[in-house]
């Protein structure tokens, strides 16, 4: 590490939270990172502090932990809004709160798109319950599908999402698309031709044409399956468009200008790592980004205690204490004994444990059963030690941090200072809301 270091003291714009959430222009913000890093917990407290700056939000999450429900003193979370109770309505704003059923919701979608008798055939074909319940990419596209919806009913001023948990974060980008070409792709279109011909002309060009195709596949997939993903087919035959048109104009609303994406992050390497990429990506699909959260961050009430110094402080005072349980007086040079008799120090006042004085050995003070006795310079030490850990911990976050700022100078940070435990209620989201909110130009970094 050097002075010249250009990755270090990188500046950052502040990202600021309050202006972002009481813009009336801001109908979605979707936050978005990789996994483990607070993503739920910052939506939910992003939630509850725009219902009580006066806008009617919805939290769509997709985690399957319900954390978001418990934090929110709901007993459970489903595909439907749920209004909080709780959250001050002063401004009148409210807050309402969802889970994704990916299933629930491509039921809906064929429900809606099917008549009666096409749709039960859908819902009951084997391939189609395998595919909703969990073909790669079902989920993703299952929470673009919900955000549509959600928009489309412009029952609230914010939709904030909370996206799913993924190995890459840019799964979240890719899967609707993806899940969609599949959908709409040669493998479908070539299964459905013979059931669009139809009759015998159908037959005839199944087994003139296909013979070799669909017996290659009975054997990789089995003949029953294949025989199900061909109903399933034949059934859905009229809405294959339809996922495509619906993927395309989810994708053009994430990047309107009323959509928003916060990238979090914990100020570690693996995910800045990650979350550089995603903005990067954000950057080339044109994606409007409002900036980093930078989630789980620590402080220090005492940071102008280097660790250099506090650890040579600790070491110090354990060199006393080791002196101390010699029976050397503190502060004197080692062989120094000027005021030492053999039977111990003279000096009554400066008698110690263990030690000795002119009328005797001095009484040790009683230590607890299996306990060895901790003087004051040893538990001192300890928590120099300490403080020197936490303030190398403080080092290292704020170099990945810098790292990742002297790369994309142009992204607006917000931070959240790391709290003692998680967060159970409405006002640890409050609580995380505020952190969030706060201009490090004008506040002390809290312990």
């Amino acid at each position: 590490m050097t002075a010249d270091d250009p990755t270090l003291d990188a500046p950052a714009p502040w990202l600021e939270v309050d202006a972002l959430l009481d813009d009336p222009g801001t109908r979605i913000v979707v936050c978005c990172g990789s996994g483990g890093v607070g993503k739920t917990t910052t939506a939910a407290a992003l939630g509850v502090r725009a219902a009580e700056r006066g806008r009617r939000a919805v939290v769509l999450t997709i985690d399957p932990a319900r954390r978001l429900a418990q934090s929110m003193g709901i007993s459970e979370l489903d595909n439907v809004p749920r209004q909080v109770k709780g959250v001050d309505g002063a401004s009148g704003g409210e807050l309402h709160a969802m889970m994704l059923d990916m299933k629930r919701t491509f039921d809906e979608i064929v429900e809606g798109h099917a008549d009666a008798a096409r749709a039960r055939a859908i819902l009951e074909n084997p391939f189609y319950q395998s595919l909703s319940a969990g073909f790669a990419g079902t989920q993703e596209y299952m929470a673009m599908e919900k955000l549509g919806q959600l928009r489309a009913r412009d029952e609230w001023d914010l939709i904030i999402v909370d996206t799913p948990p993924s190995r890459s974060a840019l799964d979240f980008l890719d899967a609707p698309k993806r899940l969609g070409s599949f959908l709409d792709g040669k493998f479908i279109r070539v299964l459905m031709a013979p059931a669009k011909v139809g009759g015998r002309a159908g037959m005839k060009f199944l087994n003139a044409g296909m013979s070799m195709m669909t017996g290659t596949l009975s054997k990789l997939m089995g003949g029953q399956l294949l025989r199900d993903v061909q109903t399933f087919v034949a059934a859905m035959d009229t809405m294959f468009g339809g996922f495509r048109t619906r993927a395309d104009a989810t994708y053009r609303l994430l990047q309107a200008p009323g959509t928003a994406f916060l990238v979090v992050a914990a100020p570690e390497r693996d995910a800045l790592r990650e979350a550089a990429y995603f903005v990067e990506r954000l950057a080339a699909e044109r994606m409007p980004l409002a900036g980093l959260v930078l989630n789980r961050v620590h402080g220090s009430g005492a940071a102008k205690l280097s660790a250099e110094r506090a650890l040579a402080a600790a070491e110090a005072l354990t060199d006393c204490a080791e002196e101390e349980a010699a029976g050397i007086p503190l502060g004197a040079a080692a062989g120094a004994a000027e005021n030492l008799e053999p039977g111990g120090i003279v000096d009554h006042d400066g008698g110690k444990a263990a030690s000795g004085t002119a009328d005797g050995p001095s009484p040790a003070p009683a230590a607890p059963a299996g306990h060895p006795p901790v003087s004051a310079e040893q538990l001192a030490a300890g928590l120099l030690r300490l403080h020197a850990e936490r303030m190398q911990v403080l080092a290292r976050e704020r170099r990945t941090r810098d790292r990742f700022t002297a790369l994309h100078p142009e992204v607006p940070v917000a931070e959240i200072a790391a709290l003692p435990g998680d967060v159970h209620d409405l006002d640890g989201l409050r609580l995380i809301g505020a952190r969030l909110a706060l201009d490090p130009a004008h506040t002390d970094a809290p312990d």
